[in-house]
């Protein structure tokens, strides 16, 4: 039963990154409204995939998909998962789909109202998360790994520092979502600098929000190597920590180097689409060292948590 859980679990969060990958394909190629009815597509369920149409009506399908293994995992759960807080996680995660896929529609129907269309990119990056959160709680050896790692447990400063990293990315992230629908994407053309700057001459709205972007992620890059070197030099011989960090470490040199090559190429679309499907495993992967650093540290309920997640014997 463990076994089938993780596996579907698995499938899901990668058929996502999947759907992550095109939804940035269509914004970047400009193909939002290339299909200008929904749920249909011309009044058709499979239009001719040419042009604009095959970013959009792909991007679709592969959400269609992503909705029927979500229903099949929500359905396994509530018949097979004894732990009835991961049932409701299923649960939740049916119901943000759906939330998804309404937004989604209401993006074409209303010719792309950038609120709706900021709000569909944000639910499908935290629909992401929940899937990372759910291969992590249906893997068959999670609540064994966490009962001896907690044996040896590690101070509060990990806890924050993985914490503050993770809602630092997610915002982060907000302000990109913004100035991807707001077509501010090259509203600073030079990269590192700005109009050869450390601060831009003028500040509108376009040059704000990508400068305050960049800043962020130059904000996380310090922040994750701090946490890097604070995981390395307390915790390194524990592998629930060191690998996401690492990972973190590695995303993170990545993702600024994405950024500025989308720029520097006037937002190749795969470069833009590669840079939003990077920065959501790097924010996958700090939201997962939260997780495990939060399990790990001492609290007086810590241990008794713990085994709360356990399944019972047969």
């Amino acid at each position: 039963m463990r076994f089938w859980s993780h596996a579907l679990a698995w499938l899901l969060c990668l058929a996502t990154v999947v759907l992550l990958a095109a939804g940035a394909l269509v914004t970047s190629t400009g193909s939002s409204l290339a299909v200008p009815d929904w749920p249909l597509a011309y009044g058709q369920l499979f239009p001719p995939m040419v042009g604009g149409i095959l970013y959009e009506h792909g991007h679709r399908l592969i959400a269609s998909t992503v909705g029927l293994i979500t229903i099949a995992m929500a359905l396994w759960l509530w018949r097979c998962e004894p732990r009835a807080w991961v049932r409701w996680l299923g649960a939740g995660a049916l119901g943000l789909i759906v939330v998804q896929g309404v937004l989604g529609g209401i993006t074409v129907l209303y010719l792309l109202p950038k609120a709706v269309s900021i709000g569909h990119a944000l639910s499908a990056q935290t629909f992401f998360l929940l899937t990372v959160f759910m291969v992590q709680v249906t893997s068959p050896d999670w609540e064994m790994k966490m009962s001896r790692a907690n044996e040896n447990p590690l101070g509060g400063r990990t806890t924050y520092l993985a914490a503050g990293s993770f809602a630092l990315l997610f915002l982060v992230l907000i302000l990109g979502a913004v100035m991807r629908h707001f077509d501010a994407g090259l509203a600073i053309p030079d990269f590192p600098l700005a109009f050869g700057r450390l601060v831009p001459p003028t500040m509108t709205f376009p040059v704000a929000i990508h400068y305050f972007h960049r800043v962020g992620a130059f904000a996380a890059l310090i922040l994750i190597a701090v946490v890097l070197w604070d995981v390395l030099s307390r915790h390194g011989q524990s592998p629930q920590l060191k690998r996401p960090a690492l990972t973190m470490g590695v995303l993170v040199v990545v993702q600024i180097g994405l950024g500025g090559a989308s720029i520097l190429w006037e937002r190749l679309p795969i470069l833009t689409a590669l840079h939003l499907v990077n920065g959501a495993v790097l924010l996958a992967a700090s939201g997962l060292l939260a997780l495990r650093a939060w399990m790990l540290a001492p609290r007086a309920r810590g241990m008794e948590y713990i085994s709360s997640l356990r399944f019972p014997a047969p």
